[in-house]
């Protein structure tokens, strides 16, 4: 038998991600030693997403695979690129060769992060990449998957569409303008059941928060030509059993 390729999974809680390591776990082609998320220190959340340190330890615990965090103070670029490079040759050191992304069509974002794993001499890997993100959500769903908008652009979606259920009704009502993924940086979700799980990650649905645009690291890029003035955001909360 083949001796599978070791690799780390980027992280980012949500659904792509999950739908991602699902797919990669099933074909059972790679080796997925740790997961990798970048993380905003100051709030301890998932950066862009918004999710709080310990939902995010909640999935990962459920997955039963460690984590890598990923910390960002300044939210620069630059910051973000020597952390996260630090943490690359820590794992290279353990024979890992290969990151693994969800991405799905966004070409600047595949380049910039080849360009950055090329520095550090290890190679990308994009299970996702050009699937019709239709077809994507929809087999999300029919996987039984349960996630919830956490994060929304305020370009494409007003604050009613946060902290929303992804079902076929919220497809079905998305505008037109809106990748049913989300894939452009319309919205960002939280999953908390599937197949990847081994037990549901239980919270309940805080406050609603607005906060306006700030710059952002090109881990978090939007391409889209929607002016853009901020983001809602849903705050979830664990509930400790």
């Amino acid at each position: 038998m083949n001796k599978k390729t070791k690799a780390i999974f980027c992280w980012s809680g949500g659904k792509d991600s999950a739908y991602c390591l699902n797919k990669v776990l099933s074909e059972n082609l790679f080796d997925i030693k740790y997961l990798l998320t970048s993380i905003n220190y100051n709030f301890k959340r998932v950066s862009m997403h918004g999710i709080r340190e310990e939902l995010l330890d909640a999935q990962t615990e459920s997955i039963g695979i460690p984590l890598l965090k990923v910390w960002v103070k300044e939210g620069t670029n630059e910051e973000y690129e020597q952390q996260m490079e630090a943490i690359l040759l820590n794992a290279k050191a353990e024979g890992i060769e290969h990151v693994i992304f969800g991405d799905i069509f966004l070409e600047d974002l595949k380049i910039y992060r080849e360009k950055q794993l090329a520095k550090v001499n290890m190679k990308g890997i994009f299970p996702l990449w050009k699937i019709d993100t239709a077809f994507l959500i929809s087999d999300l769903i029919n996987q039984k998957f349960k996630t919830i908008t956490c994060c929304v652009n305020d370009g494409f979606l007003n604050e009613h569409w946060v902290g929303k259920e992804i079902d076929k009704s919220f497809i079905e009502q998305l505008p037109s303008n809106v990748d049913p993924c989300g894939e452009n940086g319309e919205f960002h979700t939280f999953c908390y059941e599937g197949a990847i799980f081994k037990k549901k990650i239980n919270f309940c649905v805080g406050e609603k928060i607005y906060k306006p645009l700030e710059i952002k690291t090109t881990d978090s890029v939007c391409t889209s030509n929607t002016i853009t003035k901020g983001f809602w955001f849903c705050d979830l909360l664990l509930i400790v059993e």
